[in-house]
């Protein structure tokens, strides 16, 4: 089995916005005193994924990524550079 996050199939670029975005999410939810338990209660989701996506190890749905941003209060934007 092929390791996606050293064999280049994920590219660095990829990886770097992954955990920007995570960064991002964790210290909001950091900032609101809210647990990985909560915010999953929220989204509808379990705090697995929620772990799994603040840790980078997890490729979210920007659908998920925009649930999550509400739930925190926030919103996504996306520019391309």
């Amino acid at each position: 089995m092929k390791n996606r996050y050293s064999d280049g199939v994920v590219t660095p670029q990829a990886l770097q916005a992954r955990h920007s975005i995570a960064k991002e999410l964790r210290d909001t939810r950091h900032s609101l005193n809210m647990t990985q338990s909560a915010l999953a209660d929220i989204c509808g989701t379990q705090k697995s994924n929620i772990s799994r996506m603040e840790s980078g190890k997890y490729n979210p749905s920007l659908d998920f990524l925009v649930k999550v941003a509400e739930s925190l209060g926030k919103k996504i934007e996306i520019h391309l550079n």
